[in-house]
């Protein structure tokens, strides 16, 4: 998964018509090293969606902008706009990221 390295790179990311989810996360949080195991195989079940890491302290005020407030999150932007969020205690097991994704995220 490519890391997000500006916040130029995320502006012009969130703005695709198409779905961009962005995983918020930090380099000592255990919880991340756990998702980053099994995250693999759920972003090729889902081609339709383009998938990025970002670190949370690193983009601080991104991570506030967008009230991130555990990690890891994920987030799904389309057209510029906050779309769907999965908040850190829902964001453990694949079950989970596959059911929102595949639910909160595909509903037209």
């Amino acid at each position: 998964m490519e890391r997000i390295e500006s916040q130029e790179q995320y502006r012009n990311l969130i703005q695709r018509d198409g779905l961009t989810v962005i995983k918020f996360d930090t380099t000592w949080c255990p919880d991340c090293k756990n998702l980053d195991r099994f995250i693999g195989a759920v972003v090729e079940k889902h081609p339709d969606k383009e998938f990025y890491a970002m670190d949370a302290e690193q983009f601080q005020p991104i991570a506030e902008e967008n009230v991130v407030r555990g990690i890891p999150s994920l987030l799904v932007f389309k057209n510029g706009e906050k779309i769907a969020h999965l908040h850190s205690k829902f964001a453990k097991t694949p079950a989970q990221i596959e059911e929102y994704l595949t639910t909160l995220v595909s509903q037209p």
